[in-house]
């Protein structure tokens, strides 16, 4: 039945058609020790959060002109047809992310969504200082800011399968909890070196099809 699923979604190049964060910390940060953090991160040496930490100290922006380029962000455009779909069969929705719930909510607002269920990592801004806190960071686990796995398994029911659609490495904890997964980008790159199963997607209107053809 397909009251039986749960729908996760990943954020930045999943709903939104490309990586805001990394976007945003190369636009405005006043200097480029970001691209050293993001090094650093890529070869393990240290976790999302402490990567994600230093890059959005580096920022400065204040709140009307993130709110100007935050206005600029579109999504998806099959975005909205795949969460009715998600809907009309009474599917349970999430949306994961390692970016913040400022952000992401602006986002959603702009594109003409509202409801979702989002977990993500918080933000506030003041002056041009962009003040972060992280409230599901596994203190066990220094790999990601936001431990989306924990998170996961907190919103499934029992006997539910999970569907997980995503594109990047904080995405890859969560997606071994999933019966379903659709990767893309770096994500799809480490579930393909590691053997693992999965469903490439590129947009999510291969989701969506997936969906009206093999989940009525």
């Amino acid at each position: 039945m397909a009251a039986d699923y749960t729908v996760f979604f990943d954020f930045d190049n999943t709903i939104t058609t490309f990586d805001i964060l990394d976007d945003m910390v190369s636009r405005f940060s006043r200097d480029d020790a970001w691209v050293t953090l993001e090094e650093r991160w890529r070869r393990g040496e240290i976790g999302s959060r402490e990567c994600l930490e230093g890059q959005i100290r580096g920022v400065r922006l204040t709140k009307r002109a993130l709110d100007r380029y935050l206005a600029t962000v579109k999504i998806d455009p099959f975005f909205k047809r795949l969460l009715k779909l998600c809907r009309s069969r009474k599917m349970n929705t999430y949306v994961l992310s390692d970016d913040f719930d400022y952000i992401i909510k602006k986002v959603l607002k702009n594109n003409g969504l509202s409801g979702l269920d989002v977990s993500c990592n918080l933000l506030k801004v003041s002056g041009d200082r962009l003040i972060p806190r992280y409230p599901f960071t596994n203190r066990r686990c220094p790999r990601c800011a936001h431990c989306k796995k924990k998170n996961l398994i907190a919103k499934t029911s029992s006997g539910s399968r999970v569907v997980y659609i995503g594109d990047g490495l904080s995405d890859l904890c969560p997606s071994k909890k999933a019966d379903i997964i659709f990767a893309k980008g770096s994500l799809e790159r480490r579930l393909k070196a590691d053997k693992k199963h999965f469903i490439p997607f590129k947009g999510l209107n291969e989701v969506y099809d997936y969906f009206k053809r093999r989940m009525p």
